[in-house]
């Protein structure tokens, strides 16, 4: 089977990621490949140079002034992006040597263009509904498309628009191994308004337990205003770090916690937490829900700081090994890589082309 991937262009495939995207589709392009599938990637510059990819070029525009003249021309970095997924769609239109398209991007263009490829096009749903992908998903043509969501959640907020197989996001339980376990709590990921690590910081600080933070900075002002204030010698940043030495801290530390302020649409930090046998207590958003499991967990209602600092000793005298056992049964890139040839195979049966 011969698989093109087309990821998103606003970050590179490489460690540290910079999300649970980025990360998810470089263990997709891995997996594949160690199961003997040729894959195709499209991805953004700068990429792990083991993953061979195409760069999807989203270069300066060369307008003429007559175009740039246009009052109603949309921000440039959005044109850019455009013309650049059009470009690889545009490449992908003659070809007849792969089997299947996977769009694992969150650009509308793939899904627009989608009939214009030869092969069938399998997209997976990492995010809410936005207002330029779902009117895309309403108006292609669906009997050559599936479509995978990152949790029941998910699928929920699609199924007006599409009904999609529910494939949970991997964890490279090989590096993502047990740890001792400690006194300290840990939070990790985007340090966005969205994720609230200043929930996280508060709860640490009622409960009397040291925190550590770390994770890449996007928004500069959040951390700031809503970080920074709240760091001191028992809550510390130490920085976006790659996968082994976050997985050294984690597996060290006694509960993770995990806070968004916003329906989480699966929550990979959880279940990379579970991996190293470090037990979860978080807010119930999302699809988080689905794979925290009791036992190895616990989640509060979101925002209810008070109610997670009732259960931080609670959590921290879980069952490590039950936590990790968990996770390598549920959440597990050999999981996810075996759900998705199975949706590869369906897609692109003769009977279904038929």
């Amino acid at each position: 089977m011969h698989v093109v991937i087309i990821a998103s262009a606003n970050h590179p495939l490489r460690e540290p990621f910079a999300g649970g995207l980025e990360s998810l589709t470089w263990q997709l392009v891995r997996g594949l490949r160690g199961r003997g599938v040729d894959v195709t990637l499209f991805a953004g510059p700068g990429s792990d140079e083991r993953l061979g990819a195409r760069e999807i070029q989203v270069r300066p525009l060369h307008l003429s002034d007559a175009a740039r003249r246009d009052v109603a021309m949309p921000p440039e970095r959005w044109l850019a992006e455009h013309h650049a997924y059009l470009q690889v769609m545009l490449e992908l239109q003659g070809r007849t040597d792969f089997d299947l398209i996977h769009n694992n991007s969150l650009h509308y263009l793939p899904i627009a263009l989608a009939a214009t490829a030869r092969a069938p096009m399998v997209t997976t749903l990492h995010t809410p509904p936005t207002p330029w992908l779902e009117p895309a998903i309403r108006l292609m043509d669906q009997t050559r498309a599936r479509f995978v969501a990152v949790s029941s959640h998910t699928a929920g907020l699609w199924s007006h628009v599409a009904d999609a197989e529910v494939v949970l996001n991997g964890v490279d339980v090989d590096r993502w191994v047990p740890g001792p376990g400690g006194d300290d709590l840990v939070w990790f990921g985007r340090l966005v308004p969205e994720k609230a690590p200043h929930d996280a910081l508060r709860i640490a600080a009622a409960s009397g337990r040291r925190v550590w933070v770390a994770g890449p900075v996007p928004d500069g002002t959040y951390f700031d205003d809503a970080v920074r204030p709240l760091l001191g010698p028992r809550a510390e940043y130490v920085g976006h770090l790659g996968v082994d030495d976050l997985a050294a801290l984690v597996g060290s530390s006694a509960a993770s916690l995990v806070t968004p302020a916003w329906d989480e649409p699966y929550g990979l930090v959880a279940a990379e937490s579970l991996a190293c046998g470090t037990p979860v207590l978080g807010y119930d958003r999302g699809g988080l829900r689905e794979f925290v499991s009791p036992g190895c967990g616990v989640l509060v209602a979101g925002g209810d700081i008070e109610g997670a600092v009732q259960h931080v000793e609670e959590v921290a005298a879980f069952d490590r090994g039950t936590c990790r056992e968990h996770a390598v049964r549920r959440c597990s890139v050999e999981q996810m890589i075996q759900a998705y040839l199975g949706v590869y195979a369906d897609v692109s049966s003769p009977e279904r082309a038929a």
